[in-house]
């Protein structure tokens, strides 16, 4: 499988097309031609033949893609079958919204654990979730490794909570904090910000 120099745009795209093809999987749908695809997405049928080809051939002329195997290909590429760990900090109201109503585990996620400073919090459950003293965190991963971490605590703490999991070996932050993180090369960061977002569509808005 071929992932050699993969734009960002197009690593962007592909769980778009995880989640469409999932869908029409659960809708019964065998297969669908790019250009049905490219219709029901808004994009070019072109944009996701180049897409597609920068990880392998996976459609047949004439015929298109077999759903269910392109799901599954592009899954494989997106890693949801490793078996992937995520913990979580900041148990406060956005953190506990993620960890009753995100299906973490639809992206090939398991939460483990979550952590907080409030004595109010810590030793409950929340969604099966137990949530623990951030004071315990590198003694935590120390024992149990974490391929992620959800991050949903005050801005001012941010950065110094980044850095302690980093250094334990934490691969990727998910950053809801709207703090700009300072990360070693080996750390990734998806950072999930809400007002730009929504400052986005009151543009769209205002040009519409």
């Amino acid at each position: 499988m071929k992932r050699e120099k993969v734009s960002t745009a197009v690593i962007r795209r592909l769980p778009r097309y995880y989640r469409h093809l999932e869908e029409l999987s659960l809708a019964g749908t065998e297969r669908i031609s790019s250009q049905a695809l490219s219709a029901a997405m808004g994009l070019t049928a072109s944009q996701i033949r180049q897409d597609l080809s920068c990880f392998g051939e996976f459609g047949l002329q004439g015929y298109g893609y077999n759903v269910e195997n392109l799901r599954r290909e592009i899954g494989e590429i997106l890693g949801v079958n490793r078996g992937h760990r995520a913990i979580l900090l900041g148990a406060g109201n956005l953190g506990r919204a993620l960890m009753a109503n995100f299906h973490f585990d639809r992206c090939g996620f398991t939460l483990e654990a979550a952590f907080d400073v409030d004595k109010a919090l810590i030793g409950q459950t929340v969604a099966g979730v137990p949530v623990l003293d951030v004071a315990e965190l590198e003694t935590y991963l120390k024992k149990h490794p974490a391929d992620v971490a959800a991050l949903t605590v005050p801005g001012p703490v941010a950065q110094e909570l980044t850095q302690r999991l980093a250094q334990a070996g934490v691969g990727g932050i998910w950053n809801f904090t709207n703090v700009e993180l300072a990360v070693p090369p080996t750390t990734a960061v998806e950072s999930v910000h809400f007002a730009d977002s929504l400052l986005t569509l009151s543009y769209m808005i205002l040009k519409g």
